[in-house]
């Protein structure tokens, strides 16, 4: 071959065989890779996920674009219409700051609108059946008719009774403070409400971002509309009020829009100031579950007696991670191993149980001639083969034990056999050759019982027994037990 690496050794390709596929006929080009699906896709509630689940909200968002609009239209107007003459007129720090809250309120929003707010996970088939035995038992209730289980469970929480509903959409006892929204169709942990302006429901992980939306927003609200007012006031000193007017028609729509919402705006963060120091959900508010004085009975066990220190725990409290894991994978069943049915191992598995095979036909063989040695014949009698030995239902002889000659007539069956004790201690080395040697390689494998006939392994297991087993050793024994018997 040249040197340059030219030839047909050149040309040849080579491509490693797959001994992983589960059938001989199976081709593994045909597989088709399956992609794994994860948890979004198959989640149970009605919402909606977008960027590969990174972003979860309820199903309708309509007024949740309606909130953005507004926003967005109502400041773009203040910065593209009043902020130049307000910076020029008053002091440039106008748009910076209006800029800042701006800014503020838009991460606050998108924060709540696509954040899990605390969605519980539903129970699985085997968790609810296990649930609904401990129900069946705790009630004593037997395996005769249906029984739904109770809708209450109650704990104690700092000396106060609270009762725990069970869902029967989720399967699950819900824990304290927690509801099921009939919109996303979740069972939410801290349920405060279902907020169509955001897009989402307000729960234990997104409520910090809420009420920081709604208090930046009524700021944001207030200083849009407050500038508004103060820039028709300085146009209306140079050219008029109607002139003013005239002049900044985007400045009338701004004070329209902020007029109208400035109130409901500020009013819903008074009230969730409120719920905040007192530590309570609007859900709990509205339904009166608790009071704030400690000297009644329903007082609210979860408030900490202290304005600040209940502030302090819903706003500065750290963040629970999310219970449903949305961007997860699903994990398939995992299905139980198959034996092999091709390659090394297969063949190695068969050749195995051919050796034991072939152990047990050798094993019988031997019994089967120490049997015939050991009976007492009255007359001489040619040596026997196999094919002689050969019994209905039996496998034939051509084994290494193949063929034993036997010598004289032996002693009666009550005197000690000597001849059928020298060849069981013959035969036994052979029996524990071939127990040594119970696991082969493929290639020292030996074919089956039928092959081994006439071959040169056959024949020099054969010349091994005669030599150990001969004629004149048994001769020799059968004399030696006679002159044993006469003497006695």
């Amino acid at each position: 071959m040249p040197p340059g690496g030219g030839g047909p050794m050149k040309d040849c390709e080579y491509s490693q065989i797959s001994t992983h596929s589960s059938s001989p006929m199976e081709s593994p080009h045909k597989k088709k890779k399956i992609a794994a699906r994860r948890k979004w896709e198959v989640f149970p509630g009605r919402n909606k996920f977008f960027c590969n689940g990174r972003i979860m909200m309820a199903r309708q968002t309509g007024v949740f674009y309606l909130t953005l609009i507004l926003i967005l239209v109502t400041s773009g107007l203040f910065f593209a219409f009043d902020c130049p003459y307000l910076a020029v007129k008053i002091t440039p720090a106008i748009p910076v700051v209006g800029g800042i809250l701006f800014f503020f309120v838009m991460g606050t929003l998108l924060r709540t609108s696509f954040s899990d707010p605390g969605v519980l996970p539903r129970a699985t088939p085997d968790e609810a059946a296990d649930l609904e035995r401990q129900i069946d038992i705790a009630n004593g209730t037997g395996s005769g008719g249906y029984r739904p289980p109770p809708r209450t469970k109650e704990v104690i929480i700092n000396g106060q009774t609270v009762k725990l509903k069970y869902c029967f959409t989720c399967k699950i006892f819900r824990p304290p403070r927690a509801s099921h929204c009939s919109l996303c169709d979740n069972c939410v942990e801290r349920f405060d409400h279902h907020c169509p302006w955001v897009g989402n429901c307000v729960g234990k992980r997104n409520y910090r971002f809420f009420y920081m939306f709604i208090l930046s927003l009524s700021f944001l609200t207030v200083f849009i509309f407050a500038f508004v007012i103060t820039h028709v006031i300085l146009r209306s000193q140079q050219t008029g009020f109607l002139n003013a007017l005239k002049d900044s028609p985007a400045t009338v729509l701004e004070a329209v829009v902020c007029f109208f919402s400035v109130w409901s705006i500020v009013g819903l963060s008074g009230f969730h100031t409120y719920l905040i120091s007192s530590n309570q959900t609007t859900n709990e508010d509205i339904k009166g579950s608790w009071s704030n004085k400690r000297g009644k009975e329903n007082y609210n066990p979860y408030s900490y007696g202290n304005i600040f220190t209940n502030c302090c725990v819903a706003l500065c409290g750290p963040i629970s991670p999310s219970l449903i894991d949305r961007r997860g994978y699903i994990q398939p069943d995992t299905p139980q191993p198959a034996a092999p049915s091709n390659g090394i191992a297969a063949y190695g598995a068969t050749q195995s149980q051919s050796d034991m095979c072939d152990q047990d036909q050798c094993i019988q063989s031997t019994k089967f001639v120490l049997q015939a040695a050991a009976t007492p014949l009255l007359q001489s009698e040619p040596s026997l083969t196999s094919d002689e030995l050969h019994l209905p239902g039996k496998p034939g002889l051509g084994t290494p034990c193949a063929s034993l000659t036997l010598g004289q007539p032996t002693p009666p069956s009550s005197m000690p056999n000597l001849a059928a004790e020298a060849a069981l201690t013959d035969i036994l080395p052979l029996k524990e050759e071939h127990v040594g040697h119970q696991f082969l390689t493929p290639e020292e494998a030996p074919s089956p019982p039928r092959m081994l006939a006439g071959s040169p392994l056959a024949h020099s297991r054969t010349m091994h027994v005669l030599g150990l087993a001969s004629q004149d050793s048994l001769h020799e024994d059968s004399v030696r037990g006679l002159v044993k018997l006469s003497s006695v």
